[in-house]
């Protein structure tokens, strides 16, 4: 029985409470909030909880395995470097921290103190994502030749980061998990239509060694919430509505096939279209599926899944984001090694 805390108590941090308090496999000793409003509102349903205002308790107390970061970014970094030098294992929401440097030397720390270190990449535990990566490594839709995905809403406007790094990390997250690579090149364009200094809506542009090439739309100004990826392949085509609650995910067999040239020296064209397959997914909640995982880690001593290299490879492209963004839409070229770091 791991015994757990959590540091930081509002909108996601009530479901991460939620989610530890029902699950058999931990005890949640503590909440850690400087609000105590929010504190109130966590007495007043588990009664059974520890409530506190300083994070110094909760790392002070011996009995506290892991513990569970939900603050706003800013204090990410530091409270995991507190949590990490008492030996705690340590979980992060999204974004892991606020630079690449900051994320190395939480990784250093985790290593050096033998406990793990885990980022909130919630997706890449949910169902219908776990079966695209099958279906891709099964080579069921075959060469791919582009991503588009679209996640907007109305609001919420945060104060510690703009769009890109409240939404299109979810996005990155997903798609480096899918592709096992990294982009060559990263291009944002994007406008701050509200509060000046905060982007709410932004266009991104990745291509990738293979030649893929994907685009991701984010926003805090959509009259509906939209939350759709495309994948489109040289056999067949996915289209994964996370809003769509009974089919997830449909596969698509439509395609073109290229045949020999006409008489004029034009390609002819065949337009295929064939049937439309729903998978079967699991009904598996993302959010407990991802913290059972982090348990088992913490139990055994194993690497997450989504581990703190996991956290530093979508920050290393929200801040190369950032950087064109800033630039006017400049395209950032990406050198070295393109693999991605283990995760």
């Amino acid at each position: 029985m791991i015994t757990t805390a959590i540091i930081g108590c509002g909108y996601w941090g009530l479901n991460i409470v939620r989610t530890l308090y029902e699950n058999p496999n931990c005890i949640l000793k503590y909440c850690c909030d400087i609000d105590e409003k929010k504190l109130a509102n966590i007495l007043s349903q588990y009664p059974e909880v520890r409530i506190t205002r300083y994070s110094e308790e909760v790392f002070n107390d011996k009995g506290v395995q892991a513990v569970f970061i939900a603050t706003p970014l800013s204090w990410h970094y530091p409270l995991a470097k507190e949590g990490l030098l008492a030996k705690k294992a340590i979980f992060v929401e999204k974004p892991f921290v606020m630079n690449v440097e900051q994320g190395k030397k939480l990784v250093k720390l985790s290593e050096q103190n033998k406990v793990p270190l885990a980022v909130g990449h919630i997706f890449e535990y949910a169902p219908p994502v776990i079966k695209i990566k099958e279906l891709l490594d099964k080579d069921e839709i075959g060469d791919i030749y582009y991503i588009s995905s679209t996640r907007v809403n109305l609001g919420i406007h945060r104060k510690d980061g703009s769009v890109v790094w409240d939404l299109a990390s979810h996005d990155l997250s997903m798609i480096f998990y899918w592709l096992e690579e990294e982009p060559i090149s990263i291009q944002v364009t994007g406008k701050e239509s509200i509060i000046k200094g905060k982007p709410d809506i932004a266009f991104l542009t990745l291509r990738f060694p293979s030649d893929i090439l994907v685009n991701i739309q984010v926003s805090w100004l959509a009259p509906s919430k939209l939350r759709n990826t495309v994948i489109v392949g040289s056999k067949k085509m996915i289209i994964y509505d996370d809003t769509n609650q009974l089919e997830k995910v449909k596969i698509f067999d439509k395609g073109i096939s290229k045949l020999e040239h006409s008489s004029f020296g034009e390609f002819q064209l065949s337009y295929r279209t064939g049937d439309i397959t729903v998978p079967v997914l699991s009904n598996a909640e993302p959010l407990r599926q991802e913290i059972n995982h982090f348990l088992k880690c913490v139990e055994f001593n194993q690497t997450p899944k989504t581990d703190g290299n996991s956290g530093i490879r979508v920050v290393k492209y929200l801040e190369l984001a950032e950087q064109s963004l800033k630039s006017n839409g400049k395209t950032i070229t990406v050198n070295s090694k393109n693999k991605c770091l283990p995760a």
